[in-house]
């Protein structure tokens, strides 16, 4: 992989980003057992076999060069707190994708998600040169669509019949994304965002 430099190390105020590597299997694994995770996806996570398929997955697109995945970690505590990954990788196009993204309930709300957005997309736009970044998430995952806007990611539509959902059921797509050209107003109000929800903790 040459358009994103291995190993990548993203760290922030209060988390920081290591790549995904298998001795963190077994901890992502235990943390993925509470089901509130996985209420609003199309796969249940907290099954160790599904799990297992999802992370040995992203390491053999990690090793195609399609996908980047992340464990994040608590600074204050040194504890990881879930996972994130950059995919659809192009550098041809200069285009990537932000998801994969699960976190403990526990860190829900508190400014985490939205420091690793912050960590990730100046990477994209300021280090690699990136044109787009998208965003994705189940039409019916109002929670994760908040948490897209909240970012400032611009809604561009639903694909229909996208994907499947893991009980074979068709899944709708709501796509989102940030262009470069928008990169420093959202920057700017991403950090205030990080900045008050921090202040409050």
């Amino acid at each position: 992989m040459n358009w994103i430099q291995d190993p990548l190390i993203l760290s922030g105020r209060k988390v920081e980003l290591h790549p995904l590597a298998p001795k963190d299997f077994d901890t992502l694994k235990a943390l993925a057992k509470d089901q509130k995770i996985w209420e609003y996806y199309g796969r249940d996570g907290a099954d160790d076999v599904v799990m297992d398929y999802f992370l040995k997955e992203a390491m053999e697109l990690k090793a195609a060069g399609q996908h980047y995945p992340f464990v994040v970690v608590n600074k204050d505590n040194g504890e990881i707190i879930g996972t994130t990954r950059y995919g659809d990788i192009n550098e041809a196009h200069k285009t990537l994708e932000i998801g994969w993204t699960w976190y403990i309930p526990a860190v829900w709300g508190n400014g985490y998600n939205e420091e690793c957005k912050l960590l990730m997309l100046s990477y994209a736009f300021e280090t690699l040169g990136a044109n787009r970044v998208q965003l994705k998430t189940a039409h019916f995952n109002k929670r994760s669509q908040r948490a897209i806007e909240r970012i400032g990611a611009t809604y561009e539509g639903t694909l229909r019949n996208h994907m499947i959902n893991g009980d074979g059921s068709p899944r709708h797509t709501a796509m989102f994304s940030i262009i470069k050209e928008e990169w420093e107003d959202r920057k700017q109000k991403l950090q205030q965002m990080i900045n008050d929800k921090y202040a409050a903790l």
